[in-house]
């Protein structure tokens, strides 16, 4: 039996003039028409909008892949975004999504955060940020020498903590600035971390 069923959660909270969505949902697109392409089945969630709490976890059940779409507002996801955790991943509990932290009287070993019920499952973030480049992976940087994914810790340890596995990161950066974007070859390099992500043997690989 394949795994290939993807769901793409859009975490993009609209802020008018500041942040309106057209760059979350451009890559959304994009990785529906990869997938596609690759034989993926692929359902969709957009945080903002109203969502049924059972249809999501439906949803969760189903996958086995998750792409986290959003853009990183004051360092995180936005407040709607973690209000979808808040409410559809806490109510998984015991049935989707964790049976608790992992420890037991029974099992003393069992250390916290071993109590995902999502371990056949793997997801992938694909961030928009404001901030340049070059503040990460630098130790005078804004982000005091951290790559991507060490900045965005807790949103990798919300998945780990269910129990799923990390697949490469996407990022763009500098969005603000669109007169030095270069779209097209930003959607090549999202191709390619998509083709690495569902195409090759380095699926489920750990990246952090």
């Amino acid at each position: 039996m394949t795994n290939n069923k993807v769901l793409i959660i859009n975490g993009h909270l609209l802020y008018k003039g500041i942040s309106e969505g057209k760059l979350n949902k451009m890559f959304v697109n994009e990785a529906e028409k990869f997938l596609k392409k690759n034989s993926y089945q692929v359902q969709h969630t957009i945080t903002e909008k109203d969502y049924d709490i059972q249809e999501e976890l439906e949803k969760l059940s189903w996958a086995d892949y998750i792409i986290f779409q959003f853009p990183v507002y004051w360092f995180g996801v936005p407040w709607i975004t973690k209000k979808y955790f808040d409410e559809v991943w806490s109510a998984g509990y015991t049935t989707v999504t964790c049976s608790g932290d992992g420890r037991t009287k029974e099992d003393p070993s069992r250390r916290y955060g071993t109590g995902g019920l999502m371990i056949e499952k793997s997801y992938m973030l694909s961030l928009t940020y404001a901030c340049p480049e070059i503040e990460f992976n630098d130790k005078d940087g804004f982000y005091d020498g951290k790559n991507i994914d060490e900045t965005n810790i807790g949103i990798h340890k919300i998945f780990q903590f269910c129990g799923l596995k990390p697949l490469n990161t996407y990022a763009i950066y500098n969005v603000h600035k669109e007169e030095n974007l270069n779209i097209e070859k930003e959607l090549n390099k999202f191709r390619k971390v998509l083709n690495k992500n569902f195409t090759s043997k380095l699926k489920n690989q750990k990246y952090y």
